[in-house]
């Protein structure tokens, strides 16, 4: 007999690039983006929601899957919602803001889960569900603005749009601390008033680069920084007078200079033009000193439930020897440091040791060192036997000569916070490879509403 022709099939519109066709939203991916399916192959679709049923354009069609455009809203999913942001569907800045928030943290749990099965290679990782972050928005203390012109000449700061390095210009943004907002609005006016030159990425011409401002979300001590190509700004020292005074909180305004063709923000010297060259921050009862340039979790009072979920599970009793690898200023080594009887921070960047070293003596703790170097050139010369060691490195994860070393090494618990579960996955699977640490629990932890970057703190024992 014949096979009976699928009539879906004969209508349904080709796979093929530029054509309309019509899915369920059934997920969301690690970047953000919707998944569905269409006959049978995989279509992702950015600014949709698990539940849409929409319409879209195929672009970047692949034989098993493609990359569409939303065209129109046919049904909208229950967990759709609306942006608090005007310009959400054009900026880079967030992904999520159309996603209901109990949504994301579902999505994010799910993430791991699946980056610890398909890259970790665990069946069935104990992953927990995302704890929320403490503020759903409003929670970021720190924004760096890349600076532009328009096509009339005017000064635009924002973020760009997804996938380019188009200027979405923003006055305002409702993820970063509302106390920033003044100061976005009417220092991109003062500046556009000097007349300074605005950077050329394309050319290498131009000055200014980039605009930060950062503030101490138990303090509300703020900072201004201005990155530049070059260290001279007519007229900055006179502004910099009148920022200060117009706003009470403000404590310092700095000059990075970047001369480099590169995309990395900051260059390696900063600049005190007025007031101080860091803010006081209080975290975890302990006062830090910040500077423009100084590495601080992003969300923190987020970053304070994560530390006590730490404290909580390992259950110190005060007798132990603590090295906390990738220490950064200190930010965990010291209010664990409370918690034990010596505790060590390593880490490769020397103004990062120095910052750690001066938090200590602010705060009158005395029974941690810090060293400056590479974990798996320091760790080994230490001659300790520690009882825990805290990980944290950067999104790459640890290199493989850092996780060797720390396999020779066998403390009893290992702690690892990650911001990126793919890395994570990896160097879980190579720490469990060999029989020597068994993982127990995975916490997920959302320090970035509203993106799909989660972070996240595996707990991992030595099999004895």
């Amino acid at each position: 007999m014949p096979k009976k022709e699928n009539l879906l099939d004969r209508n349904a519109p080709q796979w093929q690039q530029g054509n309309l066709i019509e899915i369920e939203i059934c997920d969301l991916n690690h970047t953000g983006d919707g998944v569905g399916k269409y006959c049978g192959k995989v279509v992702f679709v950015p600014n949709t929601v698990t539940g849409d049923l929409v319409k879209v354009r195929l672009l970047n069609v692949k034989p098993q899957y493609a990359y569409a455009k939303l065209d129109r809203i046919i049904r909208p999913s229950r967990d759709r919602i609306r942006p608090r942001c005007i310009v959400a569907d054009k900026c880079g800045g967030c992904q999520w803001q159309h996603v209901n928030y109990d949504r994301q943290l579902i999505a994010k749990t799910e993430a791991v889960f699946q980056s610890l099965r398909r890259i970790g290679g665990f069946v069935n990782p104990n992953v927990a569900a995302t704890i929320p972050s403490f503020d759903s928005i409003a929670y970021r203390n720190k924004a760096t603005y890349p600076l532009g012109r328009s096509a009339t000449g005017n000064l635009q700061a924002g973020y760009y749009r997804k996938g380019s390095h188009q200027i979405v210009n923003l006055n305002q943004c409702p993820i970063q601390d509302p106390r920033l907002n003044p100061l976005l609005a009417e220092i991109k006016q003062d500046i556009q008033q000097q007349g300074w030159s605005v950077y050329d990425e394309k050319n290498h011409r131009g000055r200014l680069r980039h605009l930060s401002l950062r503030i101490g979300k138990n303090t509300g001590e703020m900072l201004i920084t201005l990155v530049s190509a070059s260290k001279r700004l007519e007229g900055l020292v006179e502004l910099a007078e009148v920022w200060l005074k117009r706003y009470p909180n403000l404590v310092g305004i700095n000059l990075n200079y970047n001369p480099t063709k590169t995309n990395v923000i900051f260059g390696p010297e900063t600049y005190c033009i007025a007031g101080r060259n860091y803010l006081r921050e209080i975290f975890a009862n302990l006062e830090f000193q910040l500077r423009a340039d100084t590495f601080f979790q992003i969300n923190t009072k987020t970053t304070e439930k994560l530390l006590k979920i730490i404290i909580d599970r390992l259950k110190l009793k005060g007798n132990e020897i603590l090295i906390d690898a990738y220490c950064g200023i200190g930010t965990f080594t010291l209010p664990l440091a409370q918690k034990v009887a010596k505790a060590i921070g390593i880490e490769v960047q020397p103004q990062a040791i120095e910052q750690a070293k001066l938090n200590a003596n602010l705060n009158n703790i005395s029974n941690v060192s810090f060293k400056t170097g590479k974990v798996e050139s320091i760790l080994p010369d230490l001659k300790i036997k520690p009882d825990l060691i805290i990980l944290d490195p950067p999104r790459k994860g640890c290199d493989r000569t850092s996780i060797e070393t720390l396999l020779e090494t066998l403390p009893p618990d290992l702690v690892y916070i990650s911001c990126q579960p793919a890395t994570l996955a990896r160097d879980l699977k190579i720490l469990t490879s060999n029989g020597k640490y068994q993982l127990s629990l995975v916490q997920p932890i959302d320090f970035f509403p509203q993106t799909p970057h989660v972070e996240c703190i595996a707990f991992l024992r030595a099999i004895s």
